[in-house]
């Protein structure tokens, strides 16, 4: 009997080789596609990287898989294929909010794969300026988190640059508690950025109520001390544990467990069509009665979505205010321009940040 278990398994693992064999096979042939691919975009000096390109494609295999793979899976190795195919085309350097293992940087490997170069700044401010000053194609930037809301230092670097968002990204932020030993008895300090810290609040107040709390700049910078501190534990990802050889003393400790963060990819110019795409606009508008009722009228009459409307102070002006819109559409579907056009008329300025594919 164990003779013939020993076989069967044999023959199927013979066939797991073929297979693989197969899929070689076939990564190879793709890429020597993608570098013909390449060298045309060089001729006509067309972007490498192309968002909308992108999600067609992981549209069109999920839809066809029949499965047992899961659609998730799909995704997942395809973003690694196309991220080692992009690399092929054009070395992929992108600038994001660091130090490594911080949520940006997840946020960054999810969307240009592993493949990529991705170079961590110090602030928001600095992976603008590498995508402004050419250093970097493209550059990720928290922008909204579900539960704490607006990163304000976003959105006022698009007042002061020309940069458009290309693509957005959502990410589920899951808090580990991290540390040396990975026992709980050990923690004498919880180390993390104020924002974790505090969408842990009950879960440390229930489970560690006599501990010091630490405000440090970054989750990763967290885990970056607690690995030459013993009595400490870090709030941070579990790329964080794996990069600073950290052990989970708990995972998932928020106190509310749907906990997003939008992050935007900047760049030079935004993408075509995708089929489902998102708008945002910046704007003021002059100060008189009904103004924020006409603002908003363009929209309603047309019946096209808002996702999402902030104001700003604007620092130059005490009491006057900066308006930031996501619009359901692409700013080049005539709806959604004329609609744009028409609220121009009743503004000071405005300005188009771009248009892009909406994330899942």
């Amino acid at each position: 009997m164990a003779g013939n278990i020993e076989e069967t398994l044999a023959a199927l693992r013979h066939q797991i080789d073929s297979i693989d064999n197969e899929i070689l096979d076939l990564l190879n042939r793709r890429a020597q596609v993608v570098i013909r691919v390449g060298a045309a975009k060089s001729g006509q000096g067309s972007d490498f990287y192309v968002p909308s390109r992108e999600k067609a494609i992981y549209q069109r295999l999920t839809a066809a898989n029949p499965g047992p793979f899961p659609n998730e899976g799909v995704r997942r190795v395809f973003r690694e294929v196309i991220s080692a195919c992009l690399s092929l085309e054009q070395p992929m350097k992108v600038a994001f909010l660091g130090p490594p293992a911080t949520f940006t940087h997840v946020a960054a490997m999810q969307q240009f794969g592993m493949s990529a170069h991705l170079v961590p700044q110090k602030s928001i401010t600095a992976v603008f300026d590498e995508v402004i000053r050419g250093r970097a194609p493209y550059g990720v930037v928290p922008v909204e988190n579900s539960n704490e809301g607006i990163v304000s230092h976003t959105l006022d670097m698009f007042m002061e640059s020309d940069l458009q968002i290309i693509a957005e990204i959502l990410l589920e932020v899951s808090h580990d508690l991290l540390s040396r030993s990975g026992r709980i008895e050990d923690v004498r300090k919880v180390v993390s950025h104020p924002q974790a810290i505090a969408q842990c609040r009950h879960w440390l107040e229930d489970n560690l109520p006599d501990v010091a709390l630490v405000d440090v700049a970054s989750t990763a910078l967290a885990a970056q001390m607690v690995a030459e501190d013993e009595s400490a534990a870090a709030i941070a990802s579990e790329m964080a544990a794996s990069l600073y050889d950290l052990r989970v003393v708990k995972q998932k400790i928020a106190d509310n467990p749907n906990n997003f963060t939008r992050f935007l990819v900047i760049g030079k110019a935004s993408p075509p069509r995708s089929g489902r795409d998102k708008t945002s606009v910046m704007f003021s508008v002059k100060d008189e009665p009904g103004i924020l009722y006409r603002m908003l009228e363009p929209f309603s009459k047309r019946r096209i979505n808002l996702s999402k409307i902030e104001s700003r102070p604007l620092k130059k002006k005490a009491w006057e205010y900066i308006f930031f819109l996501d619009i359901e559409g692409h700013i080049a579907e005539d709806h959604v321009r004329e609609a744009v056009e028409e609220l121009r008329g009743y503004c000071q300025f405005l300005k188009v940040l771009g248009s892009y594919p909406s994330a899942r």
